[in-house]
């Protein structure tokens, strides 16, 4: 595969995650007016989370058995925790589909969903630059 849909797609609900938990730890300084985007991002990152799960599933017969499939492995089991994490603090934290002010569960899920969004990133990272899985061999 020349070029891996599963890389491109990552992005989104890294970025939106990431800023979902900023969100929310900044609305303790600044009220509403910050923890008020942390919804809306939760669910973005949520549904591309989707999308780029499936792409990675897919992609996932090209990766070698050994090292390279136990980091592969490892990655899906950390980012399908931060996929729950901020699934449930996302629902949790929902009133008729409008988001509430983020409290220490909110503000404990949000922590643990980073943790294993930067574990999961770290392996996916592990797997492009040390086992060179999707690098084109040919360069």
């Amino acid at each position: 595969m020349r070029h891996p849909l599963h890389p491109a797609l990552v992005h989104f609900p890294i970025a939106c995650w990431s800023l979902a938990v900023g969100a929310d730890f900044a609305g303790l300084w600044f009220g509403e007016t910050a923890w008020r985007w942390s919804g809306g991002l939760l669910a973005i990152g949520c549904a591309t989370a989707v999308l780029a799960m499936l792409a990675g599933m897919i992609e996932l017969s090209l990766v070698p058995e050994g090292a390279p499939m136990t980091d592969a492995w490892v990655h899906m089991g950390a980012m399908l925790i931060a996929f729950a994490l901020f699934a449930v603090r996302l629902v949790l934290r929902l009133d008729h589909l409008q988001p509430l002010a983020p409290d220490r569960i909110s503000l404990m899920l949000d922590t643990a969903g980073f943790i294993a969004l930067a574990i999961g990133g770290w392996f996916g990272g592990r797997l492009v630059y040390g086992h060179g899985v999707g690098r084109d061999r040919t360069e």
